[in-house]
């Protein structure tokens, strides 16, 4: 039976089991320092066992920081006709890679 968690973070929600290792926004924190992130809700792939929290559950999903990292260049243009007004930018988001340790 896997157990499956919506977790919380950075104004985002995600879907993560055990093992799992996603690339979340940044989170203050060294490489294979363990945190706990907000649990929303859990169930288990049978949807027998279905726990929904008002917003949160008391408990905590424990996961190990693996890496900070930055994301992809996204290029950002401003431009005004007939008024020869444009502007570049560049935003490159930095980002954390953490590794689900138990549910």
């Amino acid at each position: 039976m896997v157990k499956y968690a919506v977790i919380k973070s950075g104004g985002k929600q995600y879907l993560v089991k055990e093992n799992d290792e996603i690339v979340i926004d940044r989170l203050e924190g060294k490489e294979n320092e363990k945190i706990g992130i907000e649990k929303l809700a859990q169930f288990d792939n049978e949807k027998e066992d279905i726990e929904l929290g008002g917003p949160i559950l008391k408990d905590k999903v424990n996961a190990t920081i693996l890496s900070q990292l930055k994301g992809d260049k996204i290029r950002v243009a401003k431009f005004k006709a007939k008024v020869r007004y444009r502007k570049v930018r560049g935003f490159r988001p930095r980002l954390t890679k953490i590794k689900i340790t138990k549910i």
